[in-house]
């Protein structure tokens, strides 16, 4: 038996992994996005204060 699969046999491998694991990475990451701050016209110390709240952990709050 031949560890090769024919182009069939691939697509349906592929078929089957989607069904199971769906889409597993987003067309578009957070950093690939625009930074929200930067979308809002925040700037400067503004733009800083904002972007240091928003990377605080939960527990933190």
């Amino acid at each position: 038996m031949s560890d090769e699969l024919t182009p069939a046999e691939r697509a349906a491998r592929r078929r089957r992994l989607a069904e199971v694991f769906g889409d597993v990475l987003p067309e578009q990451t957070s950093d690939d996005a625009a930074d929200r701050s930067e979308e809002r016209g925040a700037s400067g110390e503004a733009a800083k204060e904002e972007w240091l709240k928003r990377q605080v952990p939960p527990h933190h709050g």
